[in-house]
């Protein structure tokens, strides 16, 4: 019999929609630069492959309140439609792809902005920039046969938009970011990926009210503290 150390910690989950059930993180994946105009602002413009980064799975967190962290005076915020996956697989097909998606959820991707502009600077990694404590706020996940999204994806601080674009805006899709994130890695239920986020990332402090959302599943809304 196995006999841990000391008690494992607690699995990261999200609610799911619509009733008592939640789901298992396993792992988080994000696309970068899968809007074309933000690849612009952060200074490329070409359909490269898509190149993935990678949070914690305890770096969720879910409510109205997200703490602003330690050793940055550069948090920014980015609008991102999450993919939910319930089976996976490595090499799948993209016409397969599909098939392994449980749902989908709003997410905002926070970033260290100074931490990872010091990192681009020595060819370092991007780890302490993208995953801190808490730096994947997200909503409940919406299981696939109720979510629709195909339309507009914005973020508002304070009441201003600051973030605004159309998830067809992405430069790869939905079944394409599953196939080329399988090419890396084997997938499997319980896997997010973030797939990006449009212009207009800019910075956030304390106190700022953050509302995001993604037409066709849902509004995620927090207060940094």
């Amino acid at each position: 019999m196995t006999h841990f150390a000391f008690p494992p910690p607690a699995q990261s989950t999200v609610p799911v929609e619509g009733g008592d059930s939640v789901f298992p993180v396993r792992r988080i994946l994000c696309v970068g630069r899968n809007y074309a105009a933000h690849r612009r602002e952060m200074g490329a413009d070409e359909r490269d492959p898509p190149f993935f980064f990678a949070k914690p799975a305890d770096a969720v967190v879910i409510g109205d309140k997200v703490p602003y962290p330690v050793a940055t005076h550069d948090l920014h915020h980015e609008i991102e439609l999450v993919i939910a996956l319930k089976s996976g697989g490595a090499n799948i097909a993209v016409e397969q792809a599909m098939s392994h998606v449980f749902g989908y959820a709003v997410g905002v991707d926070l970033t260290r902005r100074d931490l990872q502009a010091a990192a681009k600077t020595k060819s370092h990694p991007w780890d302490a920039a993208k995953g801190f404590d808490a730096s994947a706020p997200i909503t409940a996940i919406v299981p696939v046969d109720r979510a629709k999204p195909d339309g507009a994806i914005t973020l508002s601080v304070n009441g201003h938009v600051r973030q605004t674009g159309q998830i067809a805006d992405m430069i790869w899709t939905i079944p394409e970011i599953i196939a080329e994130a399988s090419k890396l890695w084997t997938l499997a239920a319980g896997d997010l990926i973030f797939t990006g986020t449009p212009e207009g990332v800019a910075a956030i402090g304390r106190g700022d009210r953050v509302v995001g959302q993604v037409e066709g599943v849902g509004e995620l809304a927090f207060t940094v503290v």
